[in-house]
């Protein structure tokens, strides 16, 4: 107790009460006060330091425990003395236990327009007990599947297709029997999932898959895009019930998110895994200017029939970026229209693609309002982040003075450079360049929230009002962002730019789709001004839109997509149809210009088509899309489900609601040995950084746990204020 307050008090003076809340500094001496204020902040500084402190430690072990399902997914290195060929081990539930390695060897045929690929996943089993390997991994977003097969040794097994809740049952009653088993499941259009049942120790299992894509054709010539590796989702929502094999729980906004994220490697820890090895028969039907493999050093040869023979110069590489050929036909043999057809039963499938006229001056131009979006999410550190700032650089500098623009950021918040649109002048260009260098890579990916800033949902007459969105697309919740895009987009039209060596190319293309726009991938610096090049001599010339097939009386065709989209320039017009009958003249028409429409046409002959191979299955891989989409128009799912499942059934499709599944009818697994499963995991992306990924708030489903962390704090803050106030003064008595 302060002395002259005790001596006070001892004195019976009437002017203080005995009041433990009376401040110290009653009745004292004006020196004694100064020396008391001196020692009340020196406590003061203590006592915040004091809950700083608490606070830092409180959140740190907190973070221990945001972090604990990505950490769960870890793999670490085997002691010396168990290591063996190809074996990596994942703890998990207390347990270590070892998982299979997958070897991929890809063969891709390529005729025209038309590409079919092999893609055989060897599982092999370097463990003492017997395995189920779970693997995550990618394919082409418009790849039809629709073969599998199981090799064991010299014996063949052949998949059957069946609705999806059926060929899981039938796997699941497989693997309990001890039977070997595979089953492919489709977890989004350009993901899938193979399970593979008792690999028997040291053992493997070869599993064959065969799908069917049709090309991408621009300006620049034909693209092949082979994808090797499924990049960490964020995965926004509350956690629901529910969990598989992968890092991330399921969620309210993604109830599959357990199902599309396999377990990553530690690129510090583990040298990559999963090599594969690639072949491209190339039979391109026309005279070829150039071959060019993107990403990935190459050796090609030449066939006797005038093809090529396309392998990469390695022989194999690690799966961790996408692999990209592109070849240019000879500039007099540049199509302008092709169509292929084939016959089953009597039906006749049509696959056909017409270029758009070439660029020609407007007479005259609209302004523009330009809205940037760029994706600064931790996904997109590393290099991702210098090619779509540089990108981002270089489009806000090619603005005409005539039009307007804004830029966008996006992590776990997003945050517009000015409020609304300004003016491109020099001055807000600079400005605009100056702040996009400045960005950083950090946080999770709520694209929502940028989408809701990008698109206001409103008709903007004597304006031509374009989003272009700079992004990996590292999202679990696309669904709902198509949905967003469909209903704000207005008279806007979203063009996507896929950044970085695996970009998540069914969000870039069904977002451009909805968007009305158009998609390009950007996967090293070097790339840039090409390609950003390319994008805005489609943003400034004439659109063709309001386009319309006509096909001969007769043919009763059904066609998908059932609306052509608007076209750009050297964006063909690919479509898919079922016909009775393949005889009169097609017709197309369309209308360009911005401000003076003008009328367009094409008239093709069904009888000069061409014949190819698998037509049937891109007819109903389109059918099965277009009824998909139709879900996030109000379609019930019921219908769509058993419309979906009716065309996968007849055409052989893997499918939303129907799987692939192969099962060796003879049981191996002795009943007394226990079946160990794990996921196999994959790489990081290349030029990706795991601390970004996985090592910072907010990752992915973590809106309860930062609820547990804001009340938390709270709990701190009252904590302190409460202390504090007991050195403040509230009572004073008075005699």
């Amino acid at each position: 107790m302060n002395t002259a307050l005790r001596h006070s008090r001892e004195r019976g003076n009437p002017g203080i009460k005995s009041n433990p809340w009376i401040p110290a500094s009653a009745g004292m001496t004006s020196q004694a006060r100064s020396r008391l204020v001196v020692v009340d902040i020196i406590a003061y500084v203590v006592l915040a330091f004091s809950i700083g402190l608490a606070t830092a430690v409180s959140l740190a072990g907190v973070v221990l425990l945001l972090a604990q399902e990505a950490q769960a997914a870890e793999f670490v290195p085997m002691q010396p003395a168990q290591a063996q060929q190809g074996t990596l081990l994942l703890k998990a539930k207390g347990e270590t236990l070892a998982v299979p390695a997958v070897a991929t060897d890809a063969e891709i045929r390529v005729s025209g327009i038309v590409a079919r690929a092999v893609v055989k996943q060897t599982y092999r089993n370097p463990y003492d007990a017997w395995f189920e390997g779970i693997y995550v991994f990618p394919l082409p977003e418009n790849a039809a599947v629709d073969h599998l097969r199981m090799k064991i040794g010299e014996r063949v097994i052949e998949g059957d297709i069946k609705e999806r809740q059926a060929a899981r049952a039938q796997y699941e009653q497989a693997k309990s029997s001890g039977q070997r088993a595979a089953l492919v499941e489709q977890e989004r259009p350009n993901m899938f999932t193979t399970s593979v049942a008792n690999i028997p120790p040291h053992g493997e299992i070869t599993v064959e898959i065969e799908y069917q894509q049709t090309l991408r054709f621009d300006a620049q010539g034909y693209s092949l895009r082979f994808p090797m590796v499924v990049g960490p989702r964020y995965i926004p929502g509350t956690p629901t019930e529910g969990r598989g094999h992968g890092w991330a729980p399921n969620t309210d906004q993604v109830p599959d998110a357990a199902h599309i994220t396999p377990p990553v490697l530690h690129p510090d820890q583990h040298a990559p895994s999963n090599p594969v090895r690639l072949k491209v028969v190339l039979d391109a039907g026309v005279p070829l200017a150039r071959v060019d493999s993107t990403y990935h050093p190459i050796t090609q040869r030449e066939t006797e029939g005038g093809g090529r023979i396309v392998e990469l110069a390695a022989g194999e590489v690690p799966a961790n970026k996408d692999f990209e050929l592109k070849w240019t036909p000879v500039a007099s043999h540049a199509p302008s229209a092709a169509l292929f057809t084939e016959q089953s039963g009597d039906k006749h499938y049509a696959l056909l693609m017409v270029m758009p006229p070439a660029k020609e001056v407007a007479a005259a131009r609209l302004p523009r309002e330009v809205i940037f979006v760029i994706d600064t999410s931790g996904s997109m550190s590393g290099s991702s982040i210098a090619q779509a700032k540089e990108a981002l650089a270089l489009a806000v500098s090619r603005l005409d003075e005539r039009d307007s623009f804004n830029v966008i950021e996006f992590n776990s918040y997003a945050k517009a450079l000015y409020p609304d649109a300004r003016p491109a002048s020099v001055a807000h260009r600079n400005n605009a360049v100056s702040w996009v260098r400045r960005l950083q890579a950090q946080g999770g990916t709520e694209m929502a929230l940028a989408l809701n800033l990008a698109l206001n949902g409103r008709e903007n007459p004597g304006r031509v009002r374009q989003v272009i969105f700079l992004t990996d697309g590292a999202v679990g919740n696309e669904d709902g962002l198509f949905k967003l895009i469909q209903d704000k987009l207005g008279d806007s039209r979203l063009f996507t730019v896929g950044i970085g060596s695996a970009p998540n190319s069914h969000f870039m293309m069904k977002a451009a789709q909805s968007g009305r726009g158009t998609f390009i991938y950007i996967g090293k610096i070097e790339e840039v001004k090409e390609k950003m090049g390319a994008l805005f001599t489609k943003l400034e010339s004439p659109v063709l839109k309001g386009i319309e097939i006509a096909w001969p009386d007769g043919s009763h065709a059904e066609t998908w997509p059932q609306r052509v989209p608007d076209l750009y320039l050297g964006e063909p017009i690919v479509v898919s149809a079922a016909l009775d009958k393949l005889e009169g003249d097609l017709r197309i028409t369309g209308l360009r210009g911005e401000v003076h429409e003008r009328p367009w046409q094409a008239t093709l002959p069904l009888d000069e088509a061409r014949t190819g191979r698998g037509m049937g299955v891109l007819w109903a891989r389109a059918k099965i899309a277009s009824l998909v989409d139709s879900l996030r128009d109000g379609a019930k799912e019921d219908e769509v489900r058993e419309a979906v499942v009716n065309v996968a059934l007849v055409h052989h499709l893997v499918s939303k609601y129907t799987s692939l599944i192969a099962v060796d009818k003879t049981p191996v697994r002795p009943v007394d040995a226990t079946l160990k499963s794990g996921a196999v995991p994959t790489n990081l992306p290349e030029g990706w950084e795991f601390e970004k990924v996985f090592g910072e708030l907010p990752q992915g489903a973590t809106d309860s746990r930062w609820n547990l962390l804001v009340g938390f704090l709270a709990l701190l803050l009252a904590g302190g204020l409460f202390r504090t106030s007991r050195r403040t003064p509230i009572a004073f008595g008075r005699g």
